[in-house]
């Protein structure tokens, strides 16, 4: 396993419409297992899932570090190094811990609005009026906010996406004031496009005035809101799984999780202890 093999890797994952923090990730996971490997056969592939088990890493992030190294494996045309992933039952809910609320979302917005981060609050806005990834963030353009949507193209696929109204006024509003004319509306003082870990540590930074634990701040978290309230209004998984860009409702499922609190009120619902 070699610099080459693993930039090969990176060109493949890039030809394949990956995502930048996709690919970052898939190449930290196989340096990982690159470190620790002293010789690759299957017996010891199957090594490195004891070895993250045993370092204690919740099943969830075992199976995620061994999706990149069989990915990896399959590149590299050693199948037969393939490792098993954990057997994970399905939760029925989701850690309270991680449960982001209306209410929580709107403290962001506030502390945001309140300590002049005009740029953040109307980005946690946008991600959260409309569903898209934070990698997705570069398609909001001055163009788009006029046109009321735009199209996604990702992962080889492409799907439209509706920007409503008043969310759209803001956007050309906020594009006037900074003087953007044409094209993305989220960037650095310096013009580029805001990253993945800018738009985190902004958001992080805001948690404690906003009281809102830090657990629950990320932006993949608005995404989640944005289905859940989704799904209240319209009860509609399929249509919400077209929104999203998923493709399988299986994935869509998993974002409609309600937390262990709500999950204990909805037992109790049930009558079944006299």
């Amino acid at each position: 396993m070699n610099i080459t093999e693993l930039q090969r890797f990176s060109a493949q994952l890039t030809s394949e419409g990956r995502s930048r923090g996709t690919i970052e990730k898939y190449l930290r996971d196989v340096r990982a297992f690159a470190a620790w490997l002293n010789d690759l056969g299957l017996e010891e592939a199957a090594g490195w899932r004891e070895y993250l088990v045993e370092r204690g890493y919740a099943a969830v992030t075992v199976n995620s570090m061994l999706s990149a190294v069989n990915r990896f494996l399959k590149f590299l045309g050693r199948e037969d190094c393939k490792i098993k992933f954990l057997r994970v039952q399905r939760k029925a809910f989701r850690e309270e811990s991680r449960e982001l609320t209306k209410a929580e979302y709107q403290r962001l917005l506030d502390v945001a609005r309140e300590t002049g981060q005009e740029r953040l609050e109307l980005l946690m806005e946008t991600i959260c009026a409309t569903g898209i990834r934070v990698s997705e963030v570069r398609y909001i353009t001055v163009e788009a906010a006029n046109r009321a949507g735009t199209d996604i193209r990702l992962k080889g696929k492409i799907r439209d996406i509706l920007i409503p109204n008043k969310l759209r006024r803001k956007l050309l509003k906020y594009a006037r004031k900074n003087k953007i004319a044409s094209g993305e509306i989220f960037l650095t003082g310096s013009g580029k496009s805001l990253s993945r870990g800018q738009i985190w540590r902004e958001m992080k930074a805001i948690c404690k005035k906003a009281g809102v634990e830090e657990s629950k701040v990320f932006p993949h978290n608005l995404r989640h809101l944005f289905a859940t309230t989704f799904y209240k209004v319209c009860k509609d998984i399929v249509k919400l799984a077209d929104v999203l860009g998923h493709s399988s409702i299986n994935t869509t499922r998993i974002y409609l999780m309600t937390s262990g609190a709500e999950h204990a009120r909805q037992l109790e619902k049930l009558g079944l202890v006299t």
